[in-house]
């Protein structure tokens, strides 16, 4: 992926390194289904946000826990569907081939 000219935070963002390291062999983003690349971005997207906003802005404006829950799991769900149709764009214009084949 570095012959076609994608940055590496692209495709092998730090947490996947990580992970990558523990063992926990997942393919690089553009290559992953594009519902896993939804679970896995916006999962980890809506987890942080919702927790940054509940304990610095919703508590302290007197949010009830189940609405900050439904943002969060909105928000969070908004931003994995972009990033997912984002490695799905960079896989086609790229033209990679399927994970199996690589």
């Amino acid at each position: 992926m570095d012959s076609k000219k994608m940055w590496r935070s692209n495709y092998a963002p730090p947490l996947l390194r990580i992970l990558w390291r523990l063992g926990i062999r997942l393919p690089p983003l553009p290559f992953m289904a594009f519902w896993q690349v939804t679970v896995l971005t916006g999962g980890l997207w809506g987890i942080s946000w919702g927790c940054a906003m509940w304990f610095i802005y919703w508590v302290p404006s007197g949010m009830v826990a189940g609405e900050a829950i439904i943002i969060s799991i909105t928000g969070g769900f908004l931003s994995g569907l972009c990033m997912a149709s984002f490695h799905w764009w960079r896989r086609k214009v790229n033209l990679l081939p399927p994970w199996d084949d690589v």
